[in-house]
């Protein structure tokens, strides 16, 4: 099977380690300190680029900064929640935070208007990632279509240092206003280090692996303009509910943060597992947990607990655990999460400042 993956469009791999090969990305560092994170515990951030030079630098106390995105042109689903967790992570050891409101993308690449995106970015996003710990006070968060002018001069100044064949060859075909957003996205990850900002240092991006390609581009462009190259780690992509890619533009395959716990149990009930056709043959054979989405969000969302984990995996496996006592634990978790997640949701969107947020820089 030919692994694809893409920036712009949902990605469905299979295979990480063929992935990893294919693409230079390199196996996490055996770090102790690591282990304390699920995703790094399961192997879920499974790859990493100069991760292990960014990790040095922290320990050493230079200049380090942890950026991110928001691509306001969906709803925001559990999908996403593997990036904030990592960021609150990093935030609460400390490291500086930077998000960033990827409005110019949503409009060029998605079609969306700036005024829909900027809504969508607080409504949909913002208040989300805030309810999941967040910390606006000690996060800088902009918008793409109000950085201020070095931002802007060195995004333009960046496509002297590519050429149309270069970029062909990491994305394929470029229509003109995606090549805009590359190259916009690109000064997101390497303006940080500008004189005008923080300076020379060393910058992480967590990603899943369909934006490992921006990572690509942006690295080959950074020490053209005398920068550190960012760091990037690389987890997988949870599955769709449906089996398959999860997507926007699929309801079905996936639990939104802002979907209504009866809708979020309903999704449940008709995600695909790993179960066999009968309970009978469920006893004989056991079932295929790994095949199972109801079993991928206990892994990767709500079960902290690694031996409680295993516990379910073997008796899956052993034909002691069903398909129907399975969806009934997870969907009371869930319900539990989203009213939860609800409440501090609303009280975030009290205190986040919007005009703060979009107002022209004047740097």
């Amino acid at each position: 099977m030919k692994e694809e993956i893409s920036p712009w469009e949902s990605s469905n791999v299979k295979d990480y380690k063929k992935i990893s090969k294919k693409f230079g990305i390199k196996p996490v560092p055996d770090n102790p300190e690591l282990k304390e994170n699920l995703y790094f515990r399961r192997n879920l951030i499974f790859g990493h680029r100069d991760f292990d030079k960014f990790l040095k630098d922290w320990k050493n106390n230079k200049k380090t900064s942890v950026l991110t995105g928001i691509m306001p042109s969906g709803p925001m689903h559990l999908g996403h929640k593997m990036t904030v967790d990592q960021c609150v992570w990093y935030q609460d050891k400390g490291l500086d935070t930077y998000v960033l409101i990827a409005d110019i993308e949503a409009s060029l690449t998605r079609g969306l208007s700036l005024k829909k995106s900027r809504k969508n970015a607080i409504q949909e996003y913002l208040a989300n990632w805030m309810a999941l710990g967040l910390d606006l006070d000690k996060t800088e968060v902009y918008a793409q279509s109000n950085r201020s002018v070095p931002y802007y001069r060195l995004a333009s100044l960046l496509s002297k240092d590519t050429t149309l064949a270069e970029m062909n060859a990491i994305y394929g075909n470029l229509e003109p206003e995606k090549i805009t957003s590359t190259l916009t996205q690109a000064s997101d990850v390497l303006h940080l280090q500008l004189d005008d900002y923080k300076g020379n240092h060393r910058v992480l991006v967590p990603v899943g692996v369909d934006q490992d390609p921006h990572l690509r581009f942006i690295r080959d462009l950074a020490p053209k303009k005398d920068l550190m190259k960012p760091a990037s780690t690389v987890h997988k992509l949870i599955p769709g509910l449906t089996g398959g890619k999860m997507s926007s533009s699929k309801k079905t395959s996936y639990i939104g943060l802002n979907d209504k716990p009866k809708d979020a149990e309903k999704k449940i009930d008709n995600a695909v597992t790993g179960g066999r056709v009968s309970l009978d043959e469920q006893k004989k054979k056991g079932g295929k947990p790994e095949e199972c989405m109801v079993f991928t969000l206990f892994k990767y969302y709500f079960e902290e607990n690694d031996e409680e984990l295993e516990k379910r995996k073997k008796k899956c496996l052993n034909g002691d655990l069903f398909c129907g006592e399975c969806k009934q634990c997870l969907k009371e978790r869930v319900s539990k999460f989203m009213k939860e997640l609800k409440e501090k949701r609303e009280e975030a969107l009290n205190e986040i400042d919007v005009e703060k947020i979009f107002e022209e820089e004047n740097r």
